[in-house]
């Protein structure tokens, strides 16, 4: 897919063999390497905050988003298939992505009702100036978390779904086929992420809002665990504690109090 991102970028923020796919000669991704995005003579970070997007950086999720306004009706009960075993969480949601019949002019104006945080770009900024690297992680689509973060200015290591828009055939969802973090259930393994933060010796904080972000959560520590919507709920059942947030930008002010 074309990348809305930084220049020469692909998946999860690395070097591009120049056809959009990943250049496995670049080496690995930021955080595993020297430096931040950013600051490629510094030292590397020591601190990593790995977040998911929907619902987390943004207000509202895509895929809601999209059931209210863009699914025509009559479709068959996805979710009923994956609650039953029969599809994964991926296929499922690359079912309903693939029934999407409206123009991209339409889709697009969607994605902007997800609401990215606005205080987003000085909130990366304030945490990258103490030592935190970003990493977004994400069941849902690269395609549209990169169009917002393209329009905030934010460039973001981004662990998802690679996929394109095709008027009358959908937004097409792809496996991240290749990425050192791919899952057969939800296409991203997030806990995946946090455990080779955890293996580097890396102080690793998450933040997420979703039942896909379980069992990341429970991973980090409890002052390093932020949460809203389901899965505050799924960590206020288990008795973890969590620290909960409204905007994703109070995560940086929560994380400098420290």
């Amino acid at each position: 897919m074309g990348s809305t991102g930084r220049v020469g970028a692909g998946r999860g923020g690395a070097a591009t063999d120049g056809s959009g796919r990943p250049d496995r000669r670049a080496g690995p991704p930021s955080w595993y390497t020297r430096g931040m995005i950013h600051h490629p003579d510094a030292p590397g970070p020591t601190k990593l905050l790995v977040s998911d997007f929907d619902g987390t950086m943004t207000r509202d999720d895509f895929y809601k988003l999209a059931a209210e306004s863009l699914l025509p009706p009559g479709l068959p009960d996805y979710w009923g298939e994956y609650r039953d075993g029969r599809m994964t969480h991926f296929q499922a949601l690359r079912a309903y992505f693939a029934a999407i019949r409206a123009d991209e002019a339409t889709v697009r104006r969607t994605v902007e009702r997800m609401g990215l945080d606005p205080n987003l770009k000085e909130a990366v900024s304030r945490l990258r100036g103490d030592g935190w690297d970003v990493v977004v992680t994400s069941a849902g689509c690269e395609w549209y978390i990169r169009i917002l973060l393209a329009e905030a200015g934010v460039d973001l290591t981004v662990w998802s779904n690679p996929g394109r828009f095709v008027a009358g055939e959908g937004l097409l969802m792809e496996p991240p086929t290749g990425s050192p973090f791919e899952s057969p259930e939800t296409g991203v393994d997030k806990a995946a992420v946090v455990r080779a933060a955890l293996d580097r010796g890396l102080a690793v904080a998450f933040a997420g809002d979703g039942f896909p972000d379980a069992e990341a959560a429970r991973l980090v520590p409890d002052g390093l665990r932020f949460a809203r919507g389901d899965l505050a709920a799924v960590l206020r059942n288990e008795g973890r504690p969590f620290r909960p947030f409204d905007r994703w930008s109070q995560i940086a002010e929560m994380l400098a109090a420290r």
